[in-house]
């Protein structure tokens, strides 16, 4: 049997120390809730943490099994669910409340797939957070799964793990801490408690707006998208519940990658729809856990792009493709000027054969100055 070293993961104020063996296909593997590790050459074992400690399931619990067809929630949250601006106010105390939820959700309609999600408040990604810089934030985090502990790490807090060891709240329990919102930016937040790449790959992110003082620049439409990964055991089109695939999250091997959370969450009926001749926004971010994003709008040219999510540097212009890496963000801008339907992809293109894809529906009269069908005029 060949072995590699120990790996210490540290994350602020937990620590775990995993082990992987490479042993054969026969040896046992050991599975956190609704997770496959029966097609690995690994066997991993993970310490817990205190917040793991003691955590029962529910007796009248019962996870699905492989393939099973099962009743699913819409876990997608819209692309125009977006919460609104600050506008011009001055400092103030918000107040946010999160809710941990483990649902089991459609991760692909048209094959009746389902899968486990671990979600803040029931939809991926979590609701968007919208700050004014200098605003005093009191967040709450309820746990109410019945699996694991879960907490939150938001990369707007200047604190250690970003609130994480001090919102780590068990089954059934609350916790609240408060930061101050001191930099404006487009900040990630998911969860922290270990192993934080499965939380985050089960859809437990979103993105934290902290707008400066007098707010962003006025736009017609804003939109909130974030793209993630799903590793499940089958391969992508299996129908049913779909167990989680450790051996593929270490490998960094994802079957699904999607937009807001399903495939199918920024087109159809969850598409994002503006006018000829509006300003767009789009907040953009990567829950990831593992995968950078190259966001590109077919047949658009954005106008501005801010690199990183920064406020504080001058946007770029005139930019085809950005590059957003995981646990990152960026907002895109633009003004589409021809109607029709407009593809947002991962310029790695292959990834839209595995879900990646959404629309920017325009409409408006048509502009054959600009574009047009035919030989010129």
């Amino acid at each position: 049997m060949h072995s590699r070293p120990g790996l210490t993961f540290s994350y602020a104020s937990c620590t775990a120390t995993i082990l992987i063996l490479v042993t054969s296909l026969s040896a046992p593997a050991q599975d956190s809730p609704g997770m496959d590790m029966s097609a690995s050459s690994h066997q991993m074992q993970q310490s817990q943490t205190p917040a793991d400690s003691n955590l029962p399931v529910p007796q009248d619990f019962q996870m699905p099994a492989q393939g099973e067809l099962v009743d699913a929630v819409d876990i997608g949250r819209d692309p125009s669910d977006v919460a609104p601006p600050v506008g011009d106010r001055p400092p103030q105390l918000v107040k946010v409340e999160l809710t941990a939820e483990e649902l089991e959700g459609k991760l692909d309609p048209a094959t009746k797939t389902t899968y486990q999600y671990w979600t803040f408040n029931g939809k991926v990604p979590g609701p968007m957070i919208r700050v004014r810089q200098g605003d005093t934030v009191e967040l709450t985090l309820k746990n109410q799964g019945h699996l694991v502990a879960h907490s939150i790490d938001l990369h707007a807090v200047l604190g250690p793990g970003g609130g994480m060891g001090v919102s780590e709240a068990k089954q059934g329990e609350t916790r609240t801490f408060t930061f101050k919102a001191t930099l404006p930016g487009v900040y990630v937040y998911h969860c922290g408690t270990n192993l934080a790449p499965q939380h985050i790959s089960n859809g437990m992110y979103g993105l934290v707006v902290v707008e400066p003082p007098g707010g962003l620049p006025r736009v017609d439409r804003e939109f909130y998208v974030m793209q993630g990964e799903i590793y499940t055991a089958e391969d992508m089109g299996g129908e049913g519940h779909q167990k989680m695939s450790l051996a593929k999250l270490l490998s960094e091997k994802p079957e699904y990658f999607v937009f807001n959370g399903f495939v199918g969450g920024a087109s159809g009926e969850h598409a994002m729809h503006a006018k000829t001749g509006e300003n767009v926004r789009i907040f953009f971010g990567v829950g990831g856990p593992n995968i950078i994003s190259s966001p590109h709008i077919i047949g658009e040219i954005l106008d501005r792009v801010y690199p990183e999510g920064s406020f504080t540097s001058p946007p770029l212009t005139n930019v085809q493709t950005s590059v957003v890496p995981p646990g990152g963000a960026t907002v895109l801008e633009l003004t589409p000027h021809v109607p029709g339907t407009f593809r947002l992809v991962d310029h790695a293109l292959i990834r839209v054969a595995r879900g990646l894809v959404g629309d920017l529906v325009v409409t408006g009269p048509a502009n054959p100055e600009l574009f047009h069908a035919g030989p010129a005029q």
